[in-house]
């Protein structure tokens, strides 16, 4: 797929630990065919003075993906989180009044979040976007 400069993406992260994490970022410039320099919107330098910018491959970026207004998920719905500065897929493992269980496939893990903090799932496949949960889409 092709990017310009400006368009609003997020960049997987393929590093340990961070696995199924995906990132907000702008697009500033084409580096080659198949590179990009993107500036992260909610990561910062180590020195915490501005915004990360890094050089990623084509294939970690995808588009934004579109909202898809939701006030409720079902037990094992596919969702992604917010935490940690970037949104985390995950899977809906229970219920505590207003909260979610969030279980993290990749770390083990499962958290509690607010639905403020979650989205449905989706995939960025062919240059579309499939919903894991056609009820909401």
């Amino acid at each position: 797929m092709a990017f310009n400069r400006g368009d609003k993406v997020e960049v997987s992260s393929k590093e340990e630990g961070f696995l199924g994490s995906y990132y907000p970022a702008i697009i500033l410039s084409a580096i080659g065919k198949n590179e990009f320099l993107v500036q992260y919107m909610t990561l910062l330098t180590e020195d915490g003075s501005r915004p990360l910018r890094e050089i990623v491959d084509a294939g970690d970026i995808r588009p934004e993906p579109p909202e898809i207004p939701v006030t409720r998920f079902a037990i094992l719905d596919p969702v992604d989180a917010y935490d940690n500065d970037g949104w985390w897929v995950g899977t809906v493992s229970g219920k505590n009044g207003s909260k979610y269980d969030v279980y993290f496939e990749t770390s083990g893990e499962e958290t509690v979040y607010p639905v403020a903090q979650l989205r449905v799932h989706q995939d960025w496949i062919n240059g579309e976007w499939i919903c894991s949960q056609p009820i909401h889409c």
